[in-house]
């Protein structure tokens, strides 16, 4: 798994980035918050994005200990099939293959990153681990 403490240069971005997010954000409801498309993603600068992959398995990692306890959940919940789906993946690697996809897909520059590492990333490896 991706942890912070495995890029300690990006701890300091992360946690400035949350600093910032939280301080001119926290009254904003979750209707207001934008959802990361490629154009964000395009625009975003290496660190940006390291840190916003960061994030996602930060919430990956807390969702799956959460349901631990809970076998069906552990299995067919979001979190348990992205951290199967994402195995051996490194934070260049998503990055660099997210920057590959939205290059070879300009017409699609809406399409949420989440949805594209899933549908482009997790499901297609868990398809192959059957």
């Amino acid at each position: 798994m991706i942890t912070l403490a495995s890029f300690p240069s990006l701890w300091r971005t992360v946690s400035t980035a949350c600093m910032v997010l939280l301080l001119t954000c926290g009254g904003v409801g979750a209707a207001e918050v934008p959802l990361v498309d490629g154009t964000h993603w395009t625009r975003s600068s290496d660190e940006v994005k390291k840190a916003y992959l960061i994030g996602l398995a930060n919430l990956v990692q807390v969702e799956a200990a959460y349901y631990a306890d809970n076998p069906a959940l552990n299995e067919s919940g979001f979190s348990p099939r992205v951290a199967r789906g994402m195995k051996g993946q490194t934070l260049v690697g998503v990055l660099e293959a997210l920057d590959k996809w939205y290059a070879d897909h300009p017409e699609q520059l809406q399409r949420p990153v989440v949805e594209t590492i899933w549908f482009e990333m997790v499901v297609p490896a868990l398809r192959q681990s059957k």
